[in-house]
């Protein structure tokens, strides 16, 4: 008896190979640029030239993919693609500079050489790029022999597919129609033009079998696994190329990645996008962030200490146990800012003209710097600078069972602030809508994580998150 092949062994990344030579590419970029800036300067290369190419070789290779820069493909735009070239080079940079005021890593006398090629590093890559994405865009274009994609699924991310081929000049897409065993009205074809309906898939596997389809894109629900599977049959006894594109946007999924076990490809729908390469990254910006804020505000804080404990008895601090990273309860510390310190089965959030309030709580409160103190909790781990706000235990239990996907906010550390506070989700959450637009935001946060994301909140908060008027 013959053993099936391994099905899952044949999937594989046609990118791969690509991405592998474009990260290549920038290597040879980043060296050679070094290379000759040196030799127009008749500088002999040295111990610091070579620490200088390995610390920008291998950090360009974490913070580019950190940044996703070689993800993005044709799908991603040319602006897009050169910010997180530039973002990625700058942190490279960044690495440099703090290894070189640990260690003379760049004598005086090649200062000047040092910033010539740091700033023509990011051309140059950029400029490959771009230059690349254009002649490939160009030869797509001009190419006579288009593509000849077929659809099969009356489904409304065929329809979306579908509009992408047709956006997509530069794929050299032929896009022939619609093919669906389904009768028009039946229930659950979606609602799409019927004239881009051609046919049936008896008549895809005739158009497969006279060569007038090169690929064909199968879009059906999960649930129709045996029509799947008979189509693919049918197709097989032709030289077309089939797709099959999974309807995951059924789920309502949370940093959803593919990867693979020994060949067995896994699709994660619910995940925390802080694994690996990324959670270390993420906890170096938190300690090294946390570090220099509370190097700035320490004089700050030692007054306001002073300022609480004048004006109104009690502790300095208020601790209260919140849900941190996987539901687990940590301490949040803040400066006391009520002559309360609920942290019971029921806590009553702040109202305005709230009683309970101090007057220097009101503007601790309404200026943010009542947050101060969870800096602390930062480094100490239990918190981080950029995520969602940590919500009182009790709070925690009402909501989950109120707000869909509630629980979903701790797939990642809380934060100092985050995507909702600097959206105007901030101080009271009288409304269940309230709450949901909070969670929304929370959770297009962890869908879409960049760096970049966390520097933009940072910046936002500096800008405008420090006092609101909805803080009581």
């Amino acid at each position: 008896m013959v053993n099936p092949p391994n099905t899952f062994q044949g999937i594989h990344s046609h990118s791969n190979k690509l991405v592998i030579l474009a990260r290549l590419l920038d290597v040879i970029v980043i060296g050679l640029t070094l290379s000759s800036i040196l030799d127009l300067a008749a500088v002999e290369w040295d111990n610091k030239h070579t620490w200088w190419l390995f610390i920008s070789v291998v950090g360009f290779g974490v913070f580019a993919s950190f940044n996703e820069v070689y993800r993005g493909g044709r799908t991603m735009s040319v602006l897009t693609e050169i910010r997180l070239i530039a973002l990625s080079w700058g942190c490279v940079l960044l690495v440099l500079l703090c290894v070189d005021e640990a260690y003379l890593l760049i004598d005086p006398i090649y200062k000047r050489l040092f910033w010539i090629w740091s700033l023509a590093v990011p051309i140059e890559i950029i400029s490959w790029h771009v230059i690349t994405r254009s002649v490939a865009n160009m030869v797509r274009k001009i190419n006579k022999h288009k593509h000849r994609v077929a659809i099969v699924g009356g489904t409304k991310l065929g329809v979306e597919l579908e509009k992408i081929f047709r956006e997509e000049e530069a794929m050299g897409i032929d896009f022939i129609g619609f093919f669906d065993d389904r009768k028009q009205g039946r229930e659950g074809l979606y609602q799409f033009d019927y004239s881009k309906l051609v046919g049936n898939s008896n008549d895809l596997v005739k158009l497969a079998k006279e060569g007038a389809v090169d690929a064909v894109y199968i879009t059906l629900p999960l649930r129709a696994e045996i029509r799947i599977d008979g189509i693919i049959a049918k197709l097989s006894d032709s030289t077309v190329s089939v797709h099959y594109v999974p309807d995951l946007f059924v789920f309502d999924m949370l940093s959803a990645s593919i990867d693979n076990i020994k060949g067995i490809p896994i699709i994660s729908i619910l995940d925390t996008p802080f694994y690996g390469v990324d959670g270390a990254v993420k906890r170096m910006f938190d300690i090294a962030f946390s570090s220099f804020i509370l190097i700035l505000i320490i004089v700050p804080i030692l007054l306001i200490s002073l300022a609480i404990r004048l004006t109104s008895p009690g502790p300095i601090l208020f601790k209260q146990r919140r849900y941190g990273f996987r539901g687990e309860q940590i301490i949040v510390w803040k400066f006391r800012s009520m002559t309360v310190r609920e942290d019971g089965r029921q806590v009553v959030q702040a109202k305005k003209n709230d009683p309970r309030v101090t007057r220097l709580g009101r503007f601790l409160r309404q200026t943010s710097l009542d947050e101060l103190p969870q800096f602390f909790n930062v480094l100490q781990g239990r918190m981080s600078v950029v995520g969602p706000r940590p919500h009182a235990v009790a709070h925690n239990e009402f909501y989950r069972g109120q707000v869909k996907g509630y629980m979903l906010r701790h797939k990642v550390k809380p934060g100092i602030t985050g995507l909702a506070q600097v959206n105007g989700y901030r101080g009271e959450t009288d409304t269940i809508d309230k709450m949901e637009g909070r969670i929304q935001h929370d959770l297009n946060y962890i869908r879409n994580w960049s760096l970049w994301l966390d520097i933009k909140i940072v910046l936002l908060t500096i800008l405008k998150g420090f006092t609101s008027t909805k803080a009581y």
